[in-house]
């Protein structure tokens, strides 16, 4: 392996996708042109009004809902912190003032696994099976019960659309008959499955979905909440102070990053037919070379409808992490199943969820695809795994 390696292969838009040319001319844009704070009343206030005002309605078109129903925020775990508080945070649409319970998925982003506003006694997790697909039994078993005191479930279900891991898409429509049916709320992370595949609020009669934009091509520090207004009301924000974002998410808005999320969103909707299948057919390319090479490997989710650009290899003795620098030094940019703030990789809680041992958690790769990738990405990154998987780097017998 070349350490000097010149050309990179970018394999890791599930942990940030690269900025995208119309979210850097918007941002520019921004920057030049919309320079005054949003809620000043001036010319330079009202332009940079309109900038925030022109993303929020590209937001809404974008995911089916209602530009007065789309909060900006400073990406998904605000956005989760937001929405996962029991009262008097929200009103549903069951009429309940409260919450008093979370379910939440047990492959979910730490910052829904962590609940949020709720105690810990009132957090629940959903199970999966060993493809990652949510329990729906166990969801209607224990709405079930839980609505026999009130006739309806104060409950709040958080769910992800698909996992950033696997690629695992989950079963959204279903769930959310079953949330409709016990008067619960069901807010929807959809942060990995935004900009890969159709994504519409209405139609999978989520209360809520949560986006960020670094994921499908926008700036790092932005996102949203889009919520369902008629199910929905958010009564305090997360944050007191000048009532921005119609008085629920107080603080001055990010203007550029607003504005190049907005763009961006509208590039990745608009390319969706064009990049979706060209994307599978790189992602089956991978699969194939991949385990043509480790033929013991195995494709976490394989079972499972996923999205187009995710492969969670799970390699049997692999050293997750000494593979991740050897890849980073052949000039191949990949993930392990989970890294956590600091860089340092640690197993991963969603495999282990779907029932992989801890050593078979903490020796997965995962390569995801992007709207810039190529065949090329694909041929170097398959160079570097038949080094990797053939220079000794495993586990210790012991």
């Amino acid at each position: 392996m070349n350490p000097m390696a010149a050309k990179r292969a970018y394999l890791d838009h599930n942990a940030t996708t690269p900025l995208r040319p119309a979210a850097r001319d918007a941002i520019v844009r921004a920057l030049h042109e919309a320079d005054g704070n949003p809620s000043s009343v001036h010319f330079e206030g009202r332009a940079a009004r309109k900038a925030v005002e022109i993303a929020r309605k590209q937001v809404a078109a974008a995911l089916g809902g209602d530009a007065k129903d789309v909060i900006f925020t400073s990406g998904a775990t605000e956005g989760l912190n937001l929405l996962l508080r029991p009262s008097p945070a929200v009103a549903c649409r069951s009429g309940a003032l409260q919450t008093t319970r979370l379910l939440v998925l047990a492959t979910e982003h730490s910052a829904a696994l962590s609940g949020g506003g709720f105690a810990a006694e009132q957090i629940e997790y959903i199970p999966v099976n060993g493809d990652g697909l949510a329990d729906l039994d166990w969801l209607e078993a224990r709405l079930g019960a839980l609505s026999e005191v009130h006739g309806f479930a104060p409950v709040t279900v958080a769910l992800q659309l698909a996992n950033s891991e696997t690629g695992v898409i989950q079963p959204i429509a279903e769930a959310s008959h079953l949330t409709g049916r016990f008067g619960s709320l069901l807010v929807v992370d959809a942060v990995a499955a935004c900009g890969k595949i159709p994504l519409e609020l209405k139609a999978l009669r989520a209360d809520a979905l949560v986006v960020a934009a670094h994921k499908f091509g926008g700036p790092k520090g932005a996102g949203a909440v889009i919520i369902n207004g008629a199910n929905l009301q958010l009564d305090i924000p997360l944050f007191k102070g000048g009532g921005q974002e119609m008085r629920r998410r107080s603080g001055t808005e990010n203007v550029p990053a607003i504005a190049g999320m907005g763009a961006a969103l509208v590039e990745a909707t608009a390319a969706l037919d064009e990049d979706a299948p060209r994307i599978t057919a790189l992602r089956a390319e991978l699969e194939a070379q991949l385990l043509a090479i480790r033929p013991d490997a195995i494709v976490a989710g394989a079972g499972a409808p996923r999205l187009p650009n995710t492969v969670c290899l799970v390699v049997p003795g692999l050293k997750a992490e000494t593979a991740l620098i050897a890849f980073d030094l052949a000039g191949v940019a990949v993930s392990s199943g989970s890294a956590c703030s600091s860089g340092k990789v640690k197993t991963s809680h969603v495999l282990e969820a779907m029932g992989f041992s801890p050593a078979g958690s903490a020796s997965a790769l995962r390569f995801s695809l992007g709207w810039n990738s190529t065949s090329d990405d694909i041929e170097q990154a398959v160079a570097a795994f038949a080094i990797v998987a053939g220079a000794g780097i495993q586990r210790d017998a012991a």
